[in-house]
């Protein structure tokens, strides 16, 4: 399997510029690429091809006045922008054939120099290499100081430099993870657990644990609207604005990191304790439409449940999706008796058939759990999977229809 490491950059001012030349002529080859693609499609031609482009685009155009500043920065550079092009089609075009799941995509479009957000990869071809004293060392660039928060774990097949809208820079280095190494790093368990996530609690577990919802964005909602005015009176265009701006992308990244930490910590000790991990499949894109949006968005349950997903895979857990149609709200665990739907406001409900006295979210934990003990146990769907009716099965029996149009 392969991950990435981020750690935070320190370049020094002349490092900065080496940077943004670096980011510009990316940008360049990519807008360039972009260009002849279109261009190829308006006129009705073939698609040029990536050795083409490379040709034209970085060889050819460094020796033209135009793009002799190409020359600047490392070729591997350039390479990987065009290859960031290729890909980029590629996903546009599985798209629209139904070969790439999810949602639609859209063309790829040109980058601007405005754009918060720029990024530039080196592969082993570029000749990168980590220092003895730490520091990372970047063709045309220099030895650029890493605050180095862990070791890495083997050596890297490749670093992506970033910088993100707060101005503040990182490497992310793409490494292959050792099995025996995760294997020994966490042995196997015999727990399992099911998690029922929710607003007031962010997760309730199948043992009784009820772990708080931090709710970062709420928190920092109050600094978050005063830096939003002050950079609302700003003047466009100027440095102020762009100072303000950054404070904002500042407050915006500090609660991003906060809540990436919280949920890192807490899946890693849900993979580290049990063996199995259920987890009900939410409709998360649906919820976000509805009046909770704000504090669904702040929860994070997907970014919580694709960690819980890839460090089930990493460390050889077993990971179980329960369906959202399931009723775990509405059965009870102790007797299996289905009491039916309830309003979200009832939160204690006594079984009708046993007398149980229920927390509503400590009951859908408990089910989710035996859903997912049950898909583990027997291989099959908690669900099982629509058929279509039987020729027999259709219509309304016993009901007169007269001369109905079919």
């Amino acid at each position: 399997m392969q991950l990435r490491y981020a750690f935070r950059l320190d370049p020094t001012p002349g490092q900065r510029g080496a940077l943004a030349r670096a980011f510009g002529c990316a940008r360049v080859v990519y807008n360039d690429a972009v260009a002849a693609r279109e261009q190829a499609r308006a006129t009705g031609r073939p698609f040029p091809t990536a050795a083409v482009l490379s040709r034209t685009l970085i060889t050819e155009a460094k020796k033209t006045p135009a793009r002799h500043w190409l020359g600047e920065v490392s070729a591997v550079v350039l390479q990987q922008a065009l290859r960031d092009v290729e890909a980029a089609y590629r996903n546009f075009f599985a798209s629209r054939t139904g070969e790439r799941k999810g949602p639609r995509l859209g063309a790829p479009r040109f980058k601007s120099r405005k754009d918060h957000r720029q990024a530039i990869r080196f592969t082993a071809n570029a000749r990168w290499r980590i220092t003895p004293a730490g520091r990372l060392n970047l063709p045309k660039i220099g030895e650029v100081r890493v605050r180095w928060s862990r070791p890495l774990p083997c050596v890297p097949s490749s670093v992506t430099v970033i910088k993100d809208a707060a101005g503040r820079y990182f490497a992310s280095f793409v490494i292959d993870t050792d099995p025996d190494a995760d294997a020994a790093r966490m042995p196997d368990s015999d727990q399992a657990v099911g998690i029922d996530l929710g607003l007031v609690h962010f997760a309730v577990l199948s043992d009784g644990t009820k772990i708080d919802s931090p709710r970062f964005l709420r928190r920092a909602e109050k600094k978050l609207k005063k830096a939003q005015r002050e950079l609302s009176r700003k003047q466009k265009g100027s440095s102020n604005r762009e100072k303000a701006r950054r404070k904002v992308a500042r407050a915006h990244a500090r609660v991003a990191d906060a809540r990436r930490e919280f949920h890192h910590q807490l899946s890693t000790q849900l993979i580290r304790e049990n063996q199995t991990v259920a987890v009900e499949d939410l409709a998360v894109s649906g919820l976000a439409r509805t009046r909770l949006a704000k504090s669904i968005h702040d929860a994070g349950w997907s970014r919580f449940i694709r960690l819980l997903e890839y460090k089930a895979e990493r460390y050889g857990r077993t990971f179980v999706k329960v369906g959202r149609f399931e009723p775990t709200s509405q059965v009870c665990s102790a007797c299996g008796h289905r009491d039916g739907p309830k309003p979200l406001h009832v939160r204690e409900w006594t079984c009708t058939g046993c007398g149980t006295v229920h927390d509503r979210d400590h009951n859908a934990a408990k089910n989710v759990k035996a859903a997912g003990l049950a898909v583990t146990a027997c291989g099959a769907p908690v669900r099982p999977e629509p058929v279509l009716a039987q020729r027999e099965e259709t219509g309304s029996h016993g009901i007169h229809t007269g001369n109905r149009a079919a």
